[in-house]
């Protein structure tokens, strides 16, 4: 039952759209791709050394056998045995977004002076909330930063944000949130590029998702950054608002990187044919 347990929520980790696993840490993809290199190596060295062959010959043979043995046998083996030690991070994350009593989404601004982020959380962790994300976004006078939030029974949404003030943050949003929107942001981004690349059609409710905004007719002219201006050749400008949280330059570029996305596969489509 326990294996059966435990491979479910491996499934759950894998990506939508490709059926990947989250990259896992480079320490643990060291060590066990060491785990399944050294016994093949060590074995192949021992075998091959008690022959009679030319010393090329053993070479050669040392070569190709190490190789075929380790990249096609021994490596896929051990990484499977070892999956959910490989991915024991993301499969924590997971653990802490299910059982969570309430989730928050949160962006606050943070003047840039040493120590911001860390007197931030300090603040967080006092409140016994747990950080399940954290994006930052650079900014000319400092930095947003963008967290998602495990909040235990009895801090609500005015508590964090009190929180927040009182540890030196500014623009607060703080808007509830769910496991799916915590888990991933970068096979969340890349499943939203995968979907411009069927349909560049798609690509205003792509953005629009992408960046969690609405997209409307026109630029209606308010200067606090809500509003988003992203060109296309074939839709023409498309525009985006977001009620109370400006856009961010990062933002903004990964919106334009995905219209020339758009415009590219379009391109491409029209040139076959």
């Amino acid at each position: 039952m326990a294996a059966t347990n435990t491979k479910r929520t491996l499934s759950d980790l894998r990506c939508d759209s490709c059926g990947q696993l989250p990259e896992a840490p480079r320490a643990r993809t060291t060590v066990a791709s060491i785990a399944a290199v050294l016994p093949i190596e060590l074995a192949v060295h021992f075998l091959v050394l008690q022959t009679h062959l030319p010393l090329i010959a053993k070479v050669f043979v040392l070569a190709v056998t190490a190789t075929v043995l380790v990249v096609w046998v021994a490596e896929p083996s051990v990484r499977k045995a070892l999956a959910s030690w490989l991915h024991r991070h993301e499969l924590n994350k997971r653990s802490v977004l299910d059982t969570s009593p309430a989730l928050w989404r949160v962006r606050v601004t943070l003047v840039d002076r040493p120590g911001s982020l860390r007197r931030l959380t300090g603040g967080l962790s006092r409140l016994g909330l747990n950080i399940v994300s954290l994006h930052v976004h650079p900014l000319p006078d400092g930095a947003l930063d963008e967290l998602i939030l495990s909040a235990p029974d009895g801090v609500d949404e005015e508590r964090i944000r009190e929180a927040l003030y009182e540890s030196g943050g500014r623009h607060v949003s703080v808007v509830p949130s769910t496991p799916v929107a915590a888990t991933d942001n970068q096979t969340r981004a890349l499943s939203i590029a995968a979907q411009v690349a069927r349909d560049p059609d798609s690509l205003g409710h792509a953005i629009a998702e992408l960046l969690r905004a609405e997209q409307i007719a026109s630029v209606v002219g308010v200067a606090d950054g809500t509003e988003l201006k992203v060109p296309s050749v074939r839709l023409g400008a498309l525009v985006f608002s977001r009620t109370g949280e400006p856009f961010t330059p990062a933002e903004s570029a990964r919106a334009h990187r995905l219209a020339e996305l758009a415009e590219a596969v379009a391109l491409s489509r029209l040139v076959r044919e």
